[in-house]
């Protein structure tokens, strides 16, 4: 059960994860020792999972983002066994979900340029033997990205 403080203190490191003992303490009223046995605390129970940096994909020469939904011929547990290890393989899928409707799978994928996401659309997820179909859609401009979660 997570208290007021709990939460500011989650809110607070989701927002910048490089915070102090003393810059997360003076944010939510706490000496800095308080601060960092409740953030040990937080984390050891299991309410932060990861810390990440986010790098500028321009910068590191990722130019084109798209979401790709995969529709799958088949069903099977096979198939889709398959086709997940197929999607944990590539570098270029940095998140995937499974879905209900039309689609299967979405993918989020970062490629270089049009050329890299072609390749990989065609030479690596429609080969695949369970996949029926794959409709991608190009992102031309992120308006919100990886925002935190609501607390």
């Amino acid at each position: 059960m997570l208290d007021p403080t709990d939460t500011k203190i989650l809110a607070a490191i989701q927002a910048d994860p490089m915070l102090t003992a003393q810059a997360l303490g003076a944010r939510v009223n706490l000496s800095p020792s308080q601060a960092a046995r409740r953030r040990a605390r937080l984390e050891a129970e299991g309410y932060v999972t990861a810390y990440a940096a986010r790098l500028d994909p321009a910068r590191i020469g990722l130019t084109v983002q798209a979401l790709v939904q995969v529709q799958m011929a088949t069903h099977t547990p096979d198939g889709a066994k398959g086709f997940e290890q197929l999607i944990r393989d590539q570098a270029e899928v940095v998140n995937a979900w499974t879905l209900t409707g039309e689609a299967d799978y979405l993918l989020r994928i970062w490629c270089a340029d049009l050329a890299a996401l072609n390749r990989l659309i065609h030479q690596r997820l429609l080969p695949h033997p369970a996949v029926a179909r794959v409709h991608s859609q190009i992102v031309m401009n992120e308006l919100k990205s990886d925002a935190g979660l609501p607390l």
